[in-house]
């Protein structure tokens, strides 16, 4: 006690460089836990996104993951009902399940023949009640604390005709202006004029178009928007079908967005498989914690190995290895961060000890011949540094909590990569407890080693030397 007494008090003795000192300790604190806070906001809103839109795991017959992209149609899980009955009653699965449902993915040609306009696009059949559940999954709060609002799903169960289009695709198709979409401009003079004149295959699609569309269909749903769906079904018969579009939603990849098309899982699946049996191409489980990850897929292969069925089970990280990348991006800006503040601190509290040192030589001398030990003078400034270190680190916290909360009081917006909209720019204060206290320790760590090049230096010094110095 008597020595942190003694260290204190020598730290008031030149108040203003122990100031600049700590000050350097609580920057370094402050940008590492708030930058700390902010990646951790964006891994988790990632992961959020991510886990909707995915789900956890995903059940695909053995080699679509390697080949069903070309072909999904050979991939399909037939009797797929079956399949999901028996995970959710299954007693290990049932506890950590929150959505099952069956997915069709598909790819094909998509026209408006109307304006001789037509695009490839890539589908996906979604059960819709099934899908808005999976949009509201927030383990980590992100929804409920304002970060983000899940949008209208644009899909029903009872209306297997309607779908969703990308912002591209309607501006490809002509359908801006019945869809509402701004800022959609529109085809240039000569492209919209040589359009129906264009060689190719735009005339035999409308005619097949024309040919399987109803008499019904022929003048729209309501005022609704249709366009024609081409796909080559598991026979390799073309079909067509016609979507009533309910809206076009903007997509966070250009690409996707000129392609994208989401459908009821009944529509997808006749235009896939038409006549034939409807399979899944594959069944989506949204899991209610992410940590329960490898024990349900561990369960999944036991329980389709007893049961002799050839499926594989994929997780989301697999289907989305971006996921990965910038989770481990992330990881490393961070870790610069943290090595640049580390030696900030390093030579900060070195050279404001050093001068202690120097400022302090007869002093050194006096306690020396006084009979103190080496080790004495050495604990004597090492504890010096290390307050400096904790005062620092602790006023870092308290300044950095304060940020936090002003930064996520503020209402600010900004566009992430890989959203199609701006979200609010927050930081994340719960669950990162770990993060706190490990900067905490690692400042204070830092701090401490740093004194103790000049500790040693002072405790290594000549006592007559030390006695006569000026």
């Amino acid at each position: 006690m008597m020595l942190l007494k003694i260290a204190f008090r020598n730290i008031l003795r030149n108040s203003r460089r122990s100031l600049m000192t700590m000050s350097a300790v609580a920057v370094g604190a402050i940008a590492l836990i708030i930058f700390g806070e902010f990646m951790a906001y964006l891994v988790v809103g990632f992961q959020t996104t991510t886990v909707e839109e995915t789900g956890h795991l995903s059940v695909f017959h053995q080699g679509y993951f390697e080949f069903g992209a070309g072909n999904p149609a050979a991939y399909g899980i037939g009797d797929y009902q079956t399949v999901i009955g028996l995970i959710q009653d299954d007693v290990v699965l049932k506890p950590m399940l929150r959505v099952v449902t069956p997915t069709v993915k598909l790819f094909g040609i998509a026209g408006n023949f109307d304006i001789n306009a037509s695009t490839t696009f890539l589908g996906m059949g979604v059960v819709p009640s099934d899908r808005s559940r999976m949009l509201l999954w927030d383990e980590y709060h992100i929804q409920r604390g304002g970060g983000r609002v899940p949008t209208e799903l644009g899909l029903r169960d009872d209306t297997p005709t309607r779908g969703v289009i990308g912002v591209g695709l309607a501006r490809i198709l002509g359908l801006c202006k019945q869809l509402g979409v701004a800022s959609c401009p529109s085809p240039p003079v000569e492209a919209a004029t040589a359009a129906p004149d264009a060689p190719g295959p735009t005339v035999d699609l409308s005619e097949l178009a024309r040919r399987d569309r109803s008499a019904g269909q022929a003048s729209g749903e309501g005022g609704v928007p249709r366009i024609d769906l081409l796909a080559a079904t598991a026979g390799g018969a073309p079909n067509v079908l016609s979507l009533y579009v309910s809206k076009a939603e903007r997509q966070s990849v250009k690409e996707l967005d000129d392609t994208f098309v989401a459908m009821n899982l009944a529509l997808a699946q006749q235009l896939l498989y038409g006549r034939g049996e409807h399979k899944a191409v594959g069944i989506v489980l949204q899991l209610n914690r992410t940590e329960d990850i490898v024990p349900a897929r561990a369960r999944l292969r036991s329980l389709f190995k007893e049961h002799h069925l050839d499926l594989d089970v994929r997780d989301f990280t697999e289907l989305q290895p971006q996921y990965n990348q910038i989770v481990g991006l992330f990881g490393a800006i961070f870790f610069f961060i943290a090595i640049v503040m580390g030696v900030i601190v390093l030579f900060t509290i070195v050279n404001t000890m050093s001068m202690s040192v120097m400022e302090r030589t007869n002093e050194i001398g006096t306690a020396r011949a006084m009979g103190v030990r080496r080790s004495g003078i050495r604990r004597q400034f090492l504890i010096e540094g290390w307050m400096l270190g904790v005062i620092g680190a602790t006023a870092g916290l308290i300044v950095s909590a304060s940020i936090a909360f002003a930064v996520n009081h503020a209402g600010l917006r900004w566009m992430p990569p890989g959203q199609a909209a701006p979200i609010p720019l927050k930081v994340l204060t719960s669950g990162v407890e770990l993060l706190i206290v490990a900067v905490w320790l690692g400042l204070m760590l830092m701090a401490t080693v740093a004194a103790l090049i000049p500790a040693n230096r002072a405790a290594r010094m000549p006592v007559v030397d030390a006695l006569r110095h000026v």
